[in-house]
């Protein structure tokens, strides 16, 4: 992975006044605001950061909208690792108060990255000040694409046209994640890569201790389940049983993911990109893409 994969630019921060947030109710530990592509392990990863929250209590708002102030447009709360019922438009610090002072505040962004427009802010009216962890978490293209491709299947009012639409549209934010992690010290952004997370507790304790987090739990946790847990291993719960490193293999023969890398493979630019970041997923790609997918050079013949 490239080099700048984690910045030690942002320092743990020291717990801020309430007046920075005012709407949580509580005085706030780190405030991490965190930006993932679905399919990229951006729950399991932010439930091992709520079970080594320095302070011990976490409060987590899912999924918020962009250009939306998080903590009245999220799609789900957790406390402390725990889902509690409530929607956008509660009162955020039913929730936040649940944790209580000095808990970390961690909210999220699906499918969004910051860099994707400047024409407004992405977190809405909160103080940007407050915010002491920017982290963007990213997954190999390979098995990303390959895990995204596979979970939109089964959705019956997706046709293959509009499956394929909706991948190759979130390629193009991959796109713009990878500018961010190529760009990731000067930005004063931590980058968390899931193949790595997921493979190496060395790895896991390195990202803990550069966040100034505690290594309390330092395991892979249960399966989470958002977006119904795993694409390809419907049965596991626990994420040492999963094989994430190995998605694009049980793929590389299915002819809608073929069709993907294979424009992918075209697009000069996004590949410059991949090369410095996840460099053997370039050459995979350029090796599997190099011939059209099965009856594509047919057409038109």
């Amino acid at each position: 992975m490239h080099s700048m994969a984690l910045s030690t630019r942002r320092p743990a921060p020291v717990p801020g006044p309430m007046s920075a947030l005012p709407e949580l109710g509580i005085v706030p530990g780190p405030v991490c605001r965190v930006f993932g592509m679905r399919r990229s392990g951006n729950h399991a990863i932010i439930n091992w950061l709520q079970r080594n929250a320095p302070g011990g209590g976490a409060v987590f708002f899912n999924n918020c909208v962009p250009g939306k102030n998080p903590f009245r447009s999220f799609a789900m709360v957790e406390v402390n690792g725990r889902r509690r019922p409530g929607r956008a438009g509660d009162d955020p610090a039913s929730f936040a108060t649940q944790a209580g002072d000095g808990a970390a505040v961690i909210f999220s962004y699906e499918d969004a990255m910051p860099n994707e427009t400047r024409k407004r802010a992405v977190s809405g009216d909160i103080d940007e000040a407050a915010i002491g962890h920017e982290i963007v978490i990213c997954r190999s293209f390979l098995n990303w694409s390959a895990s995204l491709v596979k979970k939109l299947r089964p959705n019956p009012s997706y046709t293959p046209a509009r499956r394929t639409a909706i991948v190759l549209r979130a390629v193009e934010t991959y796109g713009k994640m990878l500018e961010l992690v190529l760009e990731a010290e000067a930005l004063g952004l931590t980058v968390i890569q899931y193949d790595a997370w997921h493979g190496s507790p060395e790895y896991r304790e390195e990202v803990l201790a550069r966040l100034g987090f505690a290594a309390r739990d330092n395991g892979l946790g249960e399966v989470q389940s958002y977006g119904n847990g795993s694409s390809f291993q419907t049965e596991a719960t626990r994420a040492e049983e999963l094989r994430p490193e190995s998605r694009w293999e049980a793929m590389r023969a299915d002819t809608e993911y073929r069709i993907v890398l294979w424009l992918a493979a075209r697009d000069a630019a996004f590949c410059a990109k991949l090369e410095q970041v996840f460099p053997e997923d370039a050459a995979r790609l350029a090796g599997l893409a190099t011939d059209a997918p099965p009856g594509l050079s047919e057409v038109g013949a």
